[in-house]
């Protein structure tokens, strides 16, 4: 599936937050912190094999050079059936093994396909008072980007790439499958092989910043104040709260500094 031209990554308004924006930086963090439990935690179950399947892992491990001559031997003389089990339990310690290892290393970083949805305002951008940050996809580290696939099940993994070609691809569509419950979000996810990473993006690749509806004046001036000195191209919305349904609108917005408005005659008296 091909991303959407722009992402969108939801923050509050945090001194982390505005050090990220300020150093143009994306956060990889470990999938460990999630609030989901289930999320990137998901215990995945390998599909049984067919007959067909056992034939080929076995011709797989006899053409292996490397392979004892003790388990070369055994396997010869097994059953299908036998191969079969022997092969599950090498599959589900090898897929344990790989999920741990990315735990343990892999970073994660988050996006979502639109700005106004009412529970991300409310989850990850402090209830409404925060910011939210405006991507173009065509530029890194969003060109590998990976959609979240929702689901009420769990996923069911193929056992002939993996003892094969020791291809755990599959892991990657695992560490990107979350609970139908989350598909508000219409989340997409960037990977990264270190956890805690923080990536420096192209100053190119953000193009607007959205501020919640109960954003202060003060958070979209220090905002404002910061992109001014680095990205005055980024475009600039307020939100506000829909007086007609249960939405966000957004208004693009300007911020003239203090000292240039006094410059500019633009106050008004007693504001000097």
């Amino acid at each position: 599936m091909t991303a959407p031209l722009l992402l969108y990554k939801y923050e509050a308004f945090s001194a982390q937050s505005l050090e990220n924006l300020k150093n143009q930086v994306i956060y990889f963090g470990s999938p460990l912190r999630f609030n989901d439990p289930y999320d990137c935690a998901l215990s995945p179950s390998i599909a049984e094999p067919s007959d067909e399947d056992v034939e080929k892992i076995r011709a797989h491990y006899l053409a292996d050079p490397e392979v004892p001559e003790g388990v070369r031997q055994q396997m010869q003389q097994s059953s299908v059936a036998a191969l079969r089990l022997t092969f599950l339990r090498a599959g589900q310690s090898a897929l344990d093994d790989q999920i741990k290892k990315f735990l343990s290393l892999r970073g994660v970083s988050c996006f979502a396909e639109r700005p106004n949805n009412l529970l991300m305002w409310s989850h990850y951008a402090g209830h409404h008072k925060g910011f939210c940050l405006e991507f173009r996809t065509d530029t890194d580290p969003f060109q590998k980007i990976h959609p979240v696939k929702y689901t009420n099940q769990m996923p069911e993994f193929d056992l002939v790439p993996m003892l094969c070609d020791q291809d755990f691809d599959q892991i990657m569509e695992l560490f990107c499958t979350k609970s139908t419950e989350w598909q508000y979000e219409r989340e997409w996810r960037a990977l990264h092989r270190e956890a805690g990473t923080a990536y420096t993006y192209p100053v190119e690749a953000l193009t607007g910043v959205y501020f919640g509806p109960e954003a202060s004046f003060t958070t979209f001036a220090i905002v404002a104040l910061i992109l001014a000195g680095q990205n005055e191209h980024v475009k600039l919305w307020r939100g506000v709260r829909s007086k007609v349904d249960f939405s966000v609108e957004f208004e693009v917005a300007a911020y003239t500094s203090h000292l240039e408005a006094k410059r500019r005659g633009l106050l008004q008296p007693g504001e000097a």
